[in-house]
């Protein structure tokens, strides 16, 4: 049975950028030699961690989302096992909840990109306000001080 999954996976930063494309590269193909679709690559791109992990502070995190039948995932995990590049990662099914939601908030999204980009009309008999001149603020010079002194 084909499920939705997403998986989570922290690559090596201290890595090139060329290298840790192809750690990435290299997962895809595991998930489409064994009969996988990738739906959707995320590269969430350097971070710093809360603590340290393998002796390491930063990784590259990236996210897949795909297509695939359940027995891709033993061997994709299997591959993340094996690669020393790949510092930790977390694979889940997306249940038809989540699924549902992430399709209403990317319905949400063009809406709104939509609707900022299209130029909103101005009403031409609208007055222009006009920004009223300062008022001059009132200076209190205090000269006793200087007598207070004197007296003391």
């Amino acid at each position: 049975m084909v499920r939705t999954y997403e998986t989570t996976f922290i690559v090596n930063a201290g890595l090139d950028d060329p290298q840790i494309d192809a750690v990435i590269e290299k997962a895809k193909e595991v998930i489409v030699k064994n009969g996988g679709e990738v739906k959707d690559l995320a590269k969430w791109g350097r971070k710093r961690f809360a603590y340290t992990i393998k002796k390491k502070n930063n990784g590259f995190y990236a996210v897949i989302e795909f297509n695939a039948p359940g027995d891709t995932i033993a061997k994709l995990e299997r591959h993340y096992q094996l690669d020393e590049n790949i510092i930790r990662y977390l694979t889940i099914v997306l249940d038809k909840k989540a699924l549902k939601a992430r399709a209403a908030q990317v319905a949400k999204d063009l809406a709104m990109a939509e609707s900022t980009s299209a130029p909103s009309p101005t009403p031409a008999a609208a007055p222009i306000p006009v920004a009223a001149k300062p008022v001059a603020a009132a200076v209190v010079v205090d000269d006793d001080e200087d007598d207070d002194e004197d007296e003391a």
